[in-house]
């Protein structure tokens, strides 16, 4: 989601509540739609200004200057592919480069920052990056066509080559920079782009760039930097949401051996060793003690409670279309249901971590952000320099699944630094990375719905009680009291209802902090909503595929990927006795998707899940490749949060402490996941969080066909699906 900078005091707390030409060489700049044109430099000899998106050296190597961030997605690959694909040069040939923090160079046009998320970045960046690629191409070309004496028009780029009509001639383009950096530069929207037809790289199954790198072990994470002289720090954060430091023995932890210094910083003690052993050993060795503070007694049960109180009174009104009250009233039948979805954690495999150089001058943070400029904005705050002084070196993200839009690791490490002489760089043990996570929030949801006699919905009211994460961290997204992001996905039904009502009732929980987590509000609506939409299906009898086809005449992409889910999955077909297919659609991100899942329920209420089939159109498919990794990764991480997933509290703790009792699935839990693709001529969708919308209900639809038992919380309670026979 968009970045907003935080204004209030930056204790750990705190922050919850919130390029030069290279010489010899060709740098180019394209402005990106709404972000300020960077201005142009003087031109050193034989070098094209401003650096924005692309570089291409005397020896004709292409480097990226990548905007967004790696976190698993694909982007480093995708993105690249854009670029190639209009500049004409071979994938291999290009080179990434993170960028520096720099919202008006590399700003995202959907999320009006520097930010990696909301499965935007190929969305992003389709024109700019194809645009950057075209106009570096027609400079190349118009400087091979002055070098012959030719018109441009009849040159030809291939292969990071200008060749000339008849093909007699051929200027690699390292030969061509220095004359194409004196040549003015077109506007962006001036230059022609391909026609899709023509694309040669664009739509074919990519290998990842980053993948030898990672397989290798030369990929550089940010808990994989080494800087000279640097300390490395363990922490302890107070267990109860609120608390602070109350005892520590620092005569015992300065006692181990390599132990530097001990901070401490009212909530948190950070102990700085020569290496994380010692630092480690030293903590302990501290046995530190807590002051509980105000929310000592705090458990999930208080903020069900405050939620099910809130989920009485009406809300701000996300959509009111017709009368539902009325038609409500009205109907032939009437369901009513409550759903509920529990905190997530993150869980990135890569935990929390961050290295800061504080001086009196500047400071340097070495870390994997998704938000790169945030980051720069809260280190500013913190260290009351100005932005200019801060330096953020990007890395690899090990997961960010929203995690890492947040910046409080980073003003921590920072508020640590302060007190150190040198780099130090903070890491988490996993215990604290998911005891202090940023959490997806606790929903509430209460809905009512009116069949007519024939079963078809004539009313509709939905209302959602939880968290708002936008209003602490993006602000504009909440609107007349509205969270667009928490209603996303139930405002906006792929069906045709003629009478509906959709509302929003925030409420905080005391003291724990709530965050963006992968698929964003349409991880818990998407599973509200088709979860609702199949209990419709029951009570008018009507299979829970010709009920939902029967409402999507209107969407037409919508049904292609039902029908096409469908058919891939043999609905209709007769199965083993406590098995059943459930079935999901969605429209998110800029994507349609919809997934069938085969599951079995065992007599003991155990739960497996044998296929899942996904439908998927998400526009023209830039890497086939990716999505379909994707919708792998996505898939199983919603399925891991619907079959495990759920942080609760006791005494103002997070009761979870690591995988043993934060579970990810295990191998021989994962279902077979097939991915088929509507080709569609469409601008390119969004697919990192999709499938980790749809999964959940598609799972629980399917439990239901199996066992006639309806699941409205998750995780899934095994327990509540054991055969009473």
């Amino acid at each position: 989601m968009p970045a907003a900078v935080p204004s209030s005091p930056l204790d750990r707390r705190g922050v919850l509540v919130i390029g030069a030409a290279l010489g010899g060489g060709m740098l180019l700049g394209v402005a990106l739609p709404r972000v300020p044109r960077y201005a142009r430099a003087a031109d050193p000899p034989a070098a094209f200004a401003p650096n924005a998106f692309v570089r291409i050296d005397r020896q004709g190597a292409v480097t990226l200057i990548m905007p967004m961030a790696e976190m698993g997605q694909g982007t480093y690959t995708s993105l690249p592919m854009l670029l190639a694909e209009e500049l004409e040069v071979d994938l291999d040939q290009v080179r990434l480069e993170h960028a520096p923090a720099d919202d008006a160079l590399y700003g995202n046009a959907i999320l009006q920052s520097q930010t990696t998320g909301l499965s935007s970045s190929v969305r992003a960046f389709w024109t700019p990056l194809r645009q950057a690629g075209a106009v570096a191409r027609s400079l190349l070309i118009t400087a091979a066509s002055r070098e012959w004496g030719v018109d441009p028009a009849t040159c030809r780029a291939r292969h990071g080559a200008v060749s000339d009509a008849g093909g007699t001639r051929s200027l690699r383009y390292g030969d061509l920079v220095a004359v194409a950096a004196t040549l003015p530069e077109p506007a962006a929207d001036s230059v022609r782009l391909k026609d899709p037809k023509d694309f040669t790289l664009i739509g074919t199954p990519a290998r990842r760039l980053d993948a030898p790198d990672k397989v290798n072990g030369r990929a550089a994470y940010g808990i994989d930097t080494r800087l000279p002289g640097m300390g490395v720090a363990a922490i302890a954060i107070s267990p109860a949401f609120g608390g602070k430091v109350r005892l520590l023995d620092e005569a015992a932890a300065r006692s181990v051996k390599g132990v530097r210094q001990v901070v401490r910083l009212g909530e948190v003690v950070a102990v700085v060793a020569e290496h994380l052993g010692a630092a480690k050993k030293a903590l302990a060795a501290a046995a530190v003690e807590w002051d509980d503070g105000p929310n000592a007694g705090l458990a999930t049960t208080d903020i069900v409670r405050q939620l099910e109180e809130a989920s009485r009174r009406p809300g701000a009104v996300a959509r009111d279309q017709g009368d539902a009250a009325g038609a409500l009233a009205g109907a032939a039948q009437r369901l009513d249901a409550v759903y509920q979805m529990p905190f997530l954690a993150h869980a990135a495999m890569e935990p929390m971590n961050c290295t800061a150089h504080v001086r009196r001058d500047g400071c340097d943070i070495w870390v994997g952000t998704q938000a790169p400029t945030l980051t720069q904005a809260v280190v500013a705050d913190v260290t009351g320099l100005p932005k200019e002084a801060i330096r953020v070196h990007n890395h690899l993200l090990g997961g960010g699944f929203g995690r890492r839009l947040d910046v409080d690791g980073t003003a921590l490490a920072v508020r640590i630094a302060q007190h150190v002489d040198g780099p130090v760089k903070v890491v988490w043990s996993r215990e604290e990375d998911i005891q202090h996570d940023m959490y997806r929030p606790y929903y509430y949801d209460r809905l009512s719905a009116g069949l007519d006699g024939s079963g078809r919905p004539v009313a509709w009211t939905h209302r959602i009680a939880g968290s708002s994460v936008s209003a602490r961290y993006a602000p504009a997204f909440v609107q007349n009291g509205v969270d667009l992001d928490a209603v996303e996905c139930a405002a906006d039904l792929p069906y045709d209802l003629p009478n509906i009502r959709v509302d929003y009732v925030r409420v905080e929980p005391p003291g724990i902090p709530t965050a963006y987590w992968r698929g964003v509000g349409p991880t818990h609506n998407v599973f509200v909503v088709e979860s609702f939409m199949d209990e419709l299906a029951a009570a008018a009898r009507q299979d829970p595929l010709a009920y939902r086809r029967a409402l999507l005449g209107h969407n037409p992409r919508a049904l292609g990927v039902l029908d096409l889910a469908a058919e891939k999955a043999g609905w209709g077909r007769p199965l083993e006795t406590r098995r059943g297919l459930g079935v999901a659609v969605q429209f998110a991100f800029g994507s349609y998707l919809a997934q069938v899942a085969e599951v079995e329920v065992a007599v003991d209420g155990e739960v497996r899940v044998h296929r899942i089939v996904c439908a998927v159109d998400c526009g023209l498919a830039v890497n086939p490749d990716t999505i379909a990794a994707q919708v792998e990764g996505g898939t199983l991480f919603g399925l891991t949060a619907a079959l495990h997933g759920a942080i609760t509290l006791k005494n103002g703790r997070v009761e979870q402490s690591n995988f043993d009792t934060y579970r990810p699935m295990r191998i021989d839990e994962v279902p077979t996941i097939e991915t088929h693709l509507i080709k569609s001529g469409e601008a390119p969708g969004g697919i990192g969080e999709a499938p980790t919308c749809t999964v959940a209900p598609a799972v629980t639809n399917a439990i239901f066909a199996a066992t006639g038992r309806r699941v409205r919380t998750l995780p899934i309670d095994t327990g509540r699906l054991r055969s009473s026979g």
